[in-house]
C-alpha cells in the first residue's frame, strides 16, 4: 500500500532532454538520497554524470524511477524483488522485440504477395 504521503498523483514530465536530481526528486516524489540509493541498487538507472559528479538524467531514467518507486512503495516489493521484476521486464522487451520484427517480415512477404497477385490481374 502507499504511504499517506505517496498517495497523489506524479505531475507530468516536462518536454526536457535531461534533469537534474533535484528535478527527478519533485517529479517522482522521491528524496535525492534515495534516488542515489537506487542508483546503487538498480544497474539499469544510470544517469550520465557531468563535471562535479553532478547527475543528469534522462527523460526513460525518470519513467525508471517511477516505475522502481511503484513497485517499492505502491506494490510492496523488496529492493531485492524489484530489481528482478525489471530484470524480467527487460528480457520480456528483448523477446517481444523479436516477435514484433519477425511479424513485421512476415506481413511484408504478404503483401508483395498480394501486390504481385494485385498486378496480374
Amino acid at each position: 500500500m502507499l504511504e499517506p504521503s505517496h498517495n497523489h498523483e506524479l505531475p507530468p514530465i516536462p518536454a526536457k532532454r535531461y534533469f537534474t536530481i533535484g528535478e527527478v526528486s519533485e517529479l517522482c516524489d522521491v528524496k535525492p538520497h534515495v534516488l542515489r540509493y537506487w542508483e546503487q541498487e538498480f544497474p539499469q538507472l544510470n544517469p550520465v554524470k557531468r563535471r562535479g559528479n553532478r547527475r543528469y538524467y534522462q527523460r526513460q531514467d525518470v519513467l525508471l524511477v517511477r516505475e522502481i518507486r511503484n513497485l517499492l512503495y505502491g506494490e510492496g516489493y523488496t529492493i531485492l524483488g524489484a530489481r528482478q521484476r525489471l530484470e524480467e521486464g527487460a528480457s520480456a522487451n528483448t523477446n517481444a522485440a523479436v516477435i514484433d520484427k519477425a511479424l513485421i517480415r512476415s506481413m511484408l512477404d504478404d503483401l508483395r504477395e498480394l501486390e504481385q497477385l494485385l498486378r496480374l490481374e
